[in-house]
């Protein structure tokens, strides 16, 4: 009879400290996600102003363009 009981405790001991184990390694998972989470809105916030950007490099340069061609027709004094 001590044997089963002794087997009982044992096995209400073990199923604690695997419930406790999950527990703490669902709450690092969980927050490595809210990182990851956070990672992922920040470089999507870049990848939508990306596109924007070179846009507006594009538009300075042929500015630069325009005033670089401009500046050559003038004679020098």
């Amino acid at each position: 009879m001590s044997e089963i009981i002794t087997a009982a405790i044992t096995g209400c001991v073990t199923l604690l400290g695997v419930l406790l184990s999950n527990r703490a390694a669902q709450a690092v998972t969980d927050e490595k996600l809210t990182e990851l989470t956070r990672e992922v809105r920040e470089h999507n916030h870049f990848a939508r102003r990306v596109p924007v950007v070179e846009e507006q490099i594009r538009g300075m340069d042929r500015r630069l363009e325009q005033l670089e061609r401009g500046q050559r027709r003038q004679p020098i004094s």
